[in-house]
């Protein structure tokens, strides 16, 4: 597989002139020829990559002055929109749609110079953690191919595993982003609800749902940040940033900074590998100088509970509009409402069929007050949570994902122990932190990941605290054979 360079690294060669954009698309095109039938990371490649390659050699050529990542090759999850791409959120019912408009996070990393050139596999509508549910059959990980990759950007992580691009957007509604870098060994980035446009992007859960980068450096994955965060006029969730973090600034330096460990996350039973490895990276962040805390986050052992409430809520909602009249997947029936079932019936998958029921369930007249609502106020005790414990803390500590990467068909069939993936990572969501998982160690072969949660807008100190572990670890530079 190719040489896993960072963004920076192929910046920098691009710049001097030893590497043209044009024959960097097609070294990672042939990395994904010799590679994907395996791995099924990519559902398709972009047509005009290589003449947009060719066109940025060229303006080089010529002096002219270039976006930050002039050249540099971005896959996209199959969620967020690209114009005149094939977009079906690996669904069935979106099979031969083209996005009319490009998403305002694909419209940035163009003005910045990016070049997509392929589209992810994933679970299908962002919903599963294993990405197995796609309609386009599982993507494996890099790392053993009889285990999965995570989920829902399944496909994204293992992408950037396996070399096919130095970087690849995911979406995260309750840990989709940071669940498969984990599993996957790469870098990947929760930013804070509304620092990113979700404009272009196919909704599953909207007051959850965000984009994020995953990349093998948080410097990478700053630096994706800065082009793509700030205020959209399409998306009235996203936030006008007083600063942005520029990376070359960051300071990677812990000395002072205070890291909470929740105790409730910490319990007997978890797996001990894991805790090892997550206590190893404690260590050397309190070598460093960093003041470790125990904290408690008391209402976090109902977030899983309230999270598949919520979810599948605003899931009923958000897939109301996939009806086979306007676009995508069609069934004639009988009468209108015959060519409802039957459309949605044959193109939903499992998952998606047992969230819209879950989701009509809660929110049906008789049962609101009992779920739904119960739901949102414990999702504001988790929140208060958080800010009480962000008060004594600069950033708290866990693990990313309870297992490393599982065998393949092992959970799928098996919802609640599937659910059971995100155990970590949800609260992040609920309480609309950022929340970013980073390589710390291995079990059994298999990559582990560290979490790192911080107050609202606070991806900064996220940063310093990764760029110091990763200038002192190098988990983040091994790859898969």
């Amino acid at each position: 597989m190719m040489n896993h360079k960072t963004i920076r690294e192929l910046a920098k060669e691009l710049e001097q002139g030893t590497l043209t954009s044009e024959q960097l698309v097609r070294q990672y095109f042939e990395t994904i020829e010799n590679n994907n039938e395996r791995l099924n990371a990519v559902i398709s490649t972009s047509d005009s990559a290589i003449e947009e390659a060719k066109e940025i050699d060229k303006r080089r050529a010529a002096g002219e002055s270039l976006g930050v990542l002039a050249g540099i090759p971005i896959i996209v999850k199959d969620n967020i929109l690209v114009q005149d791409w094939e977009i079906t959120a690996a669904s069935q019912i979106l099979e031969g749609y083209k996005a009319s408009y490009n998403a305002t996070v694909i419209e940035r990393l163009k003005a910045a110079g990016a070049i997509l050139i392929a589209r992810a596999n994933m679970d299908e509508f962002a919903m599963g953690s294993s990405t197995e549910s796609s309609h386009y059959g599982p993507t494996k990980n890099p790392w053993d191919l009889s285990k999965v990759p995570g989920g829902s950007s399944g496909g994204s992580a293992a992408a950037v595993a396996a070399g096919f691009a130095p970087c690849a957007l995911g979406s995260d509604t309750g840990g989709s982003v940071r669940q498969p870098a984990s599993l996957c060994g790469i870098v990947g980035l929760k930013p804070t609800y509304g620092r990113v446009s979700r404009y272009g992007l196919i909704p599953m859960a909207s007051s959850l749902d965000q984009i994020g980068p995953m990349t093998h450096t948080v410097e990478d994955a700053a630096l994706i940040m800065q082009v793509m965060e700030g205020k959209d006029a399409h998306d009235a969730t996203s936030i006008d940033l007083s600063s942005t973090t520029v990376p070359e600034l960051i300071e990677p330096d812990v000395k002072g900074l205070r890291i909470g460990l929740p105790k409730e996350y910490f319990v007997k039973g978890m797996d001990e590998e894991i805790r090892s490895r997550v206590m190893e990276a404690v260590k050397v962040l309190e070598d460093a100088g960093a003041i470790i805390t125990e904290i408690s986050l008391p209402h976090a052992e109902h977030a899983l509970a309230a999270y598949y409430i919520l979810v599948p809520s605003e899931i009923t909602s958000n897939l109301g509009r996939f009806d086979g009249l306007r676009y995508g997947y069609h069934s004639t029936g009988t009468s209108l409402t015959d060519t409802y079932e039957r459309t949605r019936g044959e193109s939903f998958g499992a998952e998606v069929k047992r969230r819209i029921m879950l989701g009509s369930y809660t929110l049906s007249a008789g049962y609101y007050d009992a779920y739904y609502r119960k739901a949102l106020q414990l999702r504001t005790l988790i929140k208060q949570d958080f800010d009480e414990a962000l008060k004594e803390v600069d950033v708290i500590l866990t693990p990313t994902s309870p297992f490393v990467a599982w065998n393949l068909g092992e959970k799928f069939n098996d919802p609640m122990t599937m659910y059971l993936a995100d155990i970590y990572t949800i609260t992040a969501n609920l309480t609309a932190l950022p929340a970013m998982s980073i390589p710390c160690g291995f079990s059994n072969g298999l990559p582990v990941g560290l979490q790192l949660m911080g107050r609202a807008f606070d991806e900064h100190t996220l940063y310093r605290v990764g760029m110091f572990y990763q200038s002192v670890t190098t988990f983040h530079k091994e790859s898969p054979e």
